[in-house]
């Protein structure tokens, strides 16, 4: 369960901030994850629990935004959404896809006292 050592990564995220920025309790964590970036969402929610317990951000509130995958199709030329890593393009079968966005996860936002 790759999930907890994302939990972790996050943790770091959030008392590095904490030591720069001065401040003692992290009240949320908003997280975006791209669709297609092999992230357990239900997983990613436990471990955040577990990881943040007795930490700053004890109790904080998780919230999640979901981005949307697209890949640039080499047969097309063309940006396509897609849905899975490794789908074909929606536009013409080919399985010729490279992933441009959806398999990114980044802290975007921290509620702080």
């Amino acid at each position: 369960m790759h999930e907890m050592s994302l939990a972790e990564g996050v943790l770091q995220i959030i008392e590095d901030a904490a030591r720069s920025q001065d401040f003692a309790k992290v009240k949320s964590v908003v997280l975006e994850i791209g669709q297609i970036a092999a992230i357990e969402i239900e997983a990613m929610r436990f471990c955040f629990d577990a990881v943040m317990r007795g930490s700053i951000a004890d109790g904080a509130i998780l919230e999640i935004v979901s981005l949307p995958g697209t890949g640039w199709c080499m047969q097309c030329a063309i940006t396509v959404p897609i849905v899975e890593q490794y789908a074909a393009c929606p536009e013409c079968g080919s399985y010729q896809v490279q992933p441009v966005t959806g398999t990114e996860m980044r802290v975007k936002e921290l509620e702080v006292e």
